[in-house]
């Protein structure tokens, strides 16, 4: 029986790695956009873009396995049917669900894994998307200032330096126009400046010495000056493209399960960050569940007799993942409004999926195939 288990495994497996490379492609292709403005506007390299793709594919294979598992076992198990393998497996006196024995582990399997990619891979790979997109958005906009020119590599900002040494990190005659608190505008006047990188908070800081800040508030219609002997002066570079922040910099796709249960445990936390990261949290174990779900409903609907019978199984699966993902996305954006609690809308999708692969896999048992 161990060999029978090794044929069947094998010839599951091929067809689920081909699928996953396939399915990951395509979403990489789906960032291709994003990765050429990165490139063409942003001035980021080869090498970086690569390491960006390299980040991503952790977030993706929380999806793909699931959907490549279940592809796999529509293609495979079906192939197994019409070439009547399974036939003479049971002829035999191999009953159906001892057949689907290793199918049932292997689902395990990919759902452990899975978990662990949620919990602790797709945090890292988070955290170092962040640093590399602050490093080449910082290198960036060093490399692209010029003495004795106005820049406007920063949002609502224009910087003049009189001289700015090699490396980009001292100035001296600094004269800044901040128009980022419309309708007060501000011009600032410094004798040196020094560029100060903030990587754990994702920002530059220019630490302005023996200046002055001149403010105009043109719908007041007033003025104000203010001496100074050293001023620091938040840049505000953005490169995160993720959710809410907490007090230390990390959103809730950054964190692992430790913190996640550190930040839920403070008493005076926001209700609305509080939700946010209990959906987060749920959203790390509920995932996963995908590839125990796909694999009952995979290992029930391959099972056909005609190759008819069998492509309008892939179709319907096909329509259960998509529908299964959206009711669940659905689910996790209304229980993040509070409108109902975050069991029913993480938790009850994938319970009803979960009773409906059940069922399609005892009927197919029971009708032998």
């Amino acid at each position: 029986m161990k060999i029978i288990d090794r044929y069947l495994l094998r010839e599951i497996l091929k067809i689920f790695f081909l699928a996953l490379f396939a399915v990951s492609f395509i979403l990489v292709v789906g960032r291709i956009l994003q990765l050429m403005d990165l490139i063409v506007n942003k001035g980021v390299g080869l090498k970086e873009s690569g390491k960006l793709v390299i980040f991503l594919l952790p977030y993706f294979l929380v999806f793909t396995i699931p959907v490549s598992l279940l592809v796999s076992l529509l293609v495979g198990i079906g192939r197994l049917s019409t070439d009547n393998e399974l036939v003479v497996l049971r002829a035999a006196g191999i009953s159906l669900y001892r057949i689907f024995c290793p199918f049932f582990l292997l689902s395990l399997f990919f759902f452990f894994l899975t978990l662990g990619i949620n919990l602790f891979l797709v945090p890292m790979s988070n955290q170092a998307t962040k640093k590399l997109l602050y490093t080449v958005v910082h290198q960036g906009m060093v490399v692209g200032l010029k003495e004795r020119v106005f820049n406007d590599t920063f949002k609502d900002l224009l910087l003049y330096a009189n001289h700015l040494s090699p490396q980009g990190n001292y100035m001296e005659g600094v004269m800044i126009f901040d128009n980022r608190l419309s309708p007060e505008a501000s011009t600032v006047f410094a004798r040196r400046a020094y560029l100060i990188s903030l990587p754990e908070s994702s920002s530059l800081l220019l630490r302005l010495e023996e200046g002055s800040i001149h403010t105009i508030n043109l719908r007041r219609k007033n003025y104000r000056k203010i001496d100074f002997h050293s001023y620091d002066f938040n840049l505000n570079i953005h490169v995160t493209m993720t959710l809410r922040q907490t007090k230390e910099n990390k959103n809730s796709t950054e964190m692992n399960l430790r913190e996640f249960m550190e930040f839920l445990a403070r008493p005076q936390l926001d209700e609305g960050i509080r939700r946010e990261l209990t959906v987060e949290l749920n959203k790390k174990f509920v995932l996963p569940l995908a590839c125990i779900i796909f694999g009952m409903m995979g290992m029930s609907l391959s099972i056909q007799s005609t190759r008819a019978a069998r492509s309008r199984g892939v179709l319907l699966a096909v329509g259960i993942a998509v529908f299964y993902y959206l009711l669940q996305l659905g689910g996790a954006a209304v229980a993040e409004t509070g409108r109902i609690p975050v069991g029913i809308g993480l938790w009850l999708p994938p319970f009803v999926f979960f009773f409906g692969g059940c069922y399609l896999l005892i009927r197919t048992g029971h009708e032998g195939y």
